[in-house]
């Protein structure tokens, strides 16, 4: 496995294109607009939020995805099309329907994403130009400029690519994603797309993607509300010309083990780029019961709004970290429980170790810090990702809309 150039276009089979659309203002310069095309028919799967007030994109993608196959994923960003009524839906059947006649393909091989400013209606004046734009510009150098053009509060694009060798040859795996704020819990106020060349049937493909969200995706927070509109999509064309990958081989694990690198290096990439953020954080849990417990744990610690501050202001405020884990919903023996920060011990046996302040104190202000929490119940790990809380993360969110 390695990593190379290219992004999402990096498989075979695959372009993109992007566009200024002026979706959220006309005549701007800045890119808004995204098409990926497979040259050829595709498996597809996806991973969606879980709110109950969704999108009209993440509607229509759900029913796509059901299906199983698709040809291209569209996606704008500046508005999310959410809370828009029927009249959204509508809009989503339009934005296809006018790719579909510029590609030549079935509008209901199209997945639709939006993202941005919900309760207002998309410009579809200004998409339509926008659209036709993208497929103009389709290009198999084009997930760079895809990648800036689903941005929205993001500082910069985020785009991966990775090559496995198989049995039957080599494939390739590709993706984009944004999000910078609205990440926890269960993916984001995200849109990732995925690309690959190997070929897969639908259900082994659904069951991959879901297992990768799970330890990746799933695992990150920059703070703790959930968006209408998180959305990962895969497109998976066989271009590369290697056998169907079938459940339970050797190469179906280790294409699983490609793609969830890849969700989590995206994963990362998103919470290194946090709205504010200054520094990233790892919280592991060691030596609990089992993994969702493991998870539990570290989730709660990262969503803490008292620890994600005590990180900003470089503090190794070792209490909040044990209250959080304390409140997690976890069982387990504090009094047997270790914490380490940055390495150094400093909470064991139910007390802290106030000899290792001078120690610890000085390595806070790394831009990454690693808190582990070790529980002597069984044997189980989990691990999840977070950064500070800044005031800066404030600022952009307190005037967001205008």
């Amino acid at each position: 496995m390695k990593k190379i150039s290219g992004g999402l276009c990096a498989p075979a089979g695959f372009r993109a294109g992007a566009a200024a659309a002026g979706v959220k203002k006309a005549n701007t310069t800045r890119l808004d607009c995204a098409l990926i095309v497979s040259d050829r028919p595709a498996s597809v799967a996806g991973v969606f939020t879980t709110n109950r007030v969704f999108a009209a994109p993440v509607r229509y993608c759900r029913e796509i995805c059901a299906r199983g196959r698709a040809r291209a994923f569209l996606a704008n960003s500046g508005n999310a099309n959410a809370c828009t009524g029927e009249s959204g839906y509508e809009d989503v059947l339009s934005m296809a329907a006018c790719a579909g006649a510029l590609l030549d393909i079935p509008a209901d091989e199209i997945c639709v994403s939006s993202t941005g400013v919900i309760g207002v209606p998309l410009p579809l004046d200004r998409l339509s130009g926008g659209i036709n734009q993208c497929a103009a510009s389709l290009s198999s150098e084009g997930s760079a400029a895809a990648a800036r053009a689903i941005m929205t509060t993001d500082t910069r694009p985020k785009e991966m690519a990775l090559e496995i060798a198989l049995s039957g040859g080599t494939v390739r795996l590709g993706g984009i994603a944004k999000g910078a704020g609205m990440i926890a819990p269960n993916l984001a106020t995200m849109l990732a797309f995925l690309t690959t060349d190997a070929a897969l049937d639908p259900p082994l493909l659904r069951r991959l993607l879901k297992e990768a969200a799970d330890v990746s995706f799933n695992c990150i927070c920059i703070d703790n509300d959930m968006s209408t509109n998180d959305t990962l999509l895969i497109m998976a064309n066989g271009a590369s010309g290697t056998p169907l990958l079938k459940e339970g081989t050797a190469d179906s694990r280790l294409f699983a083990e490609a793609l969830q690198r890849l969700c989590a290096d995206l994963a990362r990439e998103l919470v290194l780029d946090g709205e504010g953020a200054t520094k990233f954080v790892t919280i592991a849990v060691e030596g609990a019961k089992d993994t969702a417990s493991a998870r539990q744990m570290a989730a709660t610690i990262a969503k803490s709004q008292l620890c994600k501050t005590a990180f900003y202001g470089s503090d190794a405020n070792w209490g909040r970290i044990v209250c959080a884990a304390g409140y997690s919903g976890v069982v387990f023996d504090p009094s047997r429980t270790d914490l380490y920060i940055q390495g150094v011990h400093v909470f064991s046996n139910g007390r802290p170790l106030p000899e290792k302040d001078s120690e610890v104190q000085p390595l806070m202000a790394s831009p990454e810090i690693t808190v582990r929490l070790c529980l002597q119940e069984g044997t189980a790990s989990g691990e999840y990702w977070t950064s500070d809380l800044s005031i800066d993360y404030v600022k952009i969110n307190a005037d967001y809309r205008t």
